[in-house]
């Protein structure tokens, strides 16, 4: 930054005119204006854009959710069958993009289909309604994604007890001798249990 300043004071009366100081100001300041309220973002969705330009959204393990654009909405499905899992990962992700200010909050209510939610974008005259829905969705997504990696190394858990259990909970093949009857439903009887009206010996 370079500043030169030269400064002429005014000529007084008994004053010799040495006592003039002569001064110039020539400020030179390169200024640089950064919005710091502007934040990147950088993330990665599974989705896919429909015929009609709906996005949809397919990261979640129980939801899939679809942007609709002409209809200004977001809408979550089960995606395979509908559990209270389903119920509420929808009511999480509806009451995260409410805080955000994506969703109107008297917009959040159940579809027309079945076990779904949807609710309606708030318009915006400064951003873009569609990419800031994307990025909240986004963000909603990486807080999920600890309750899904649990959910899965559970039932990956649980395959392997059943699949690779340990020598307290398995047998090798013949340790267990065979009976000739096993279980509760005896096969020789007078009445067969599933043979009903007929004799058995």
């Amino acid at each position: 930054m370079a500043l030169k300043v030269n400064i002429t004071q005014p000529e007084m009366e008994n004053e010799s005119p040495e006592s003039d100081i002569p001064v110039d100001i020539k400020p030179n300041i390169g200024v640089n204006i950064v919005q710091t309220n502007i934040k990147k973002h950088t993330f990665e969705l599974n989705q896919r854009t429909a015929l009609n330009g709906d996005i949809m959204i397919f990261d979640h393990n129980d939801i899939d959710i679809i942007i609709l654009k002409e209809k200004n909405k977001i809408v979550a499905f089960a995606k395979d069958m509908l559990t209270d899992n389903v119920y509420g990962a929808e009511s999480r992700m509806f009451e995260f993009l409410r805080k955000k200010g994506i969703v109107a909050y008297d917009s959040i209510q159940s579809g027309n289909i079945y076990g779904s939610m949807e609710g309606t974008i708030l318009k915006s005259e400064k951003i873009n309604e569609i990419d800031a829905s994307l990025v909240n969705i986004a963000e909603w997504m990486k807080s999920e994604k600890p309750f899904m990696d649990s959910l899965e190394a559970h039932d990956d858990l649980m395959d392997d007890a059943l699949l690779n259990p340990d020598d307290e909970h398995a047998t090798e093949l013949g340790e267990v001798p065979h009976e000739e009857e096993k279980g509760s439903i005896l096969q020789k009887n007078m009445f067969a249990p599933y043979l009903y009206g007929r004799y058995t010996y």
